[in-house]
C-alpha cells in the first residue's frame, strides 16, 4: 500500500511539472498573445520557444512539448495572429487581432514572435533560449535569429522556405547573419524549398530528411507520422550538440 501511495505521488508530481499553464503577454502593437507554458522541475533549464505553422495554433505542440520537457527543456508554445486552430485548440491571438482590426498575414506575426522572445528572456531568464519554427514561422526564426544573434543558442526550422520577404529582403539574407547552430528538416520533397537558406548559413548547420515522404512542419513529430521516430532522433541529436 505504501508503495502504491508513493507511486501515485510521483505520478501527480510528474503531471504538475509537465502540465501546460496558459499565460498572456502583449505584442508591441497591443495584441494580447496567448501561450502555453510547459515547465519542468528545473526552472533554469534551456528554453525552447515553439512557433506554429499556417492555419494552426499553439495546439500543434500539445504532444511535442511534454516530450521536450522529458529531454530536459522548458518550453512555451504561442498562438500567432496568423493561424486558426489545430488539435481542438483555437488560436486566441488570431481572434484578438481580428477584434483590433489588425492584419493577420504571415509577416504580421513577427511582433508576436518577438514578444514571446522578450517574455522568456526578461521574465523567465533561462540559461539558454532556442527558437523552433514550423513552416512560415520557421522562416521568421531566421529573421529573429539575425536580430538576436548574441543571445540564442540554436534554431530548429521545420519546413522553412522563401515564403515572403521581410523589409524587402529574402529569408536567406537573414540566415546568413545567424550565428547560432541551425537544424533544418522537412518532408522529403521540400528540400528544394529550403536548400538556398541552408547554403546561406555560415555557422554550424545540420539537416535531416526521412527515408519516406515525411511530413510538413512540426507535425512530422506527431505519432501518426510513420517516420516520426527518425525525426525525433534527429532532433535529439541536434539538441545534444548544443546542450553544453
Amino acid at each position: 500500500m505504501k508503495n502504491l501511495i508513493t507511486i501515485f505521488i510521483i505520478y501527480l508530481f510528474t503531471l504538475h511539472v509537465n502540465a501546460q499553464k496558459k499565460v498572456y503577454f502583449t505584442s508591441s502593437d497591443g495584441v494580447k498573445i496567448t501561450a502555453d507554458l510547459y515547465m519542468s522541475s528545473n526552472t533554469s533549464a534551456p528554453f525552447i520557444i515553439l512557433f506554429h505553422q499556417a492555419g494552426y495554433s499553439r495546439g500543434e505542440y500539445r504532444n511535442i512539448a511534454p516530450k521536450l520537457n522529458e529531454l530536459g527543456y522548458n518550453c512555451m508554445a504561442i498562438d500567432q495572429r496568423s493561424g486558426k486552430e489545430v488539435n481542438g485548440v483555437i488560436n486566441e491571438t488570431h481572434l484578438e487581432a481580428i477584434k483590433q482590426n489588425k492584419p493577420t498575414k504571415y509577416i504580421d506575426a513577427i511582433p508576436d514572435l518577438e514578444a514571446a522572445y522578450q517574455y522568456v528572456k526578461l521574465g523567465i531568464k533561462p540559461s539558454k533560449i532556442i527558437f523552433w519554427g514550423s513552416s512560415y514561422s520557421a522562416a521568421i526564426t531566421f529573421f529573429l535569429g539575425s536580430s538576436h544573434y548574441d543571445s540564442i543558442a540554436g534554431i530548429l526550422a521545420f519546413s522553412p522556405a522563401e515564403y515572403f520577404k521581410i523589409n524587402g529582403k529574402p529569408i536567406n539574407y537573414f540566415a546568413a547573419k545567424v550565428k547560432a547552430p541551425v537544424f533544418i528538416t522537412s518532408a522529403k520533397n521540400e528540400k528544394t524549398e529550403w536548400i538556398g537558406i541552408y547554403n546561406s548559413l555560415k555557422k554550424k548547420k545540420y539537416s535531416f530528411l526521412p527515408e519516406d515522404n515525411g511530413k510538413h512542419g512540426s507535425k512530422a513529430l506527431w505519432s501518426d507520422n510513420g517516420s516520426h521516430t527518425s525525426y525525433w532522433n534527429a532532433v535529439k541529436e541536434f539538441l545534444n550538440k548544443i546542450k553544453d
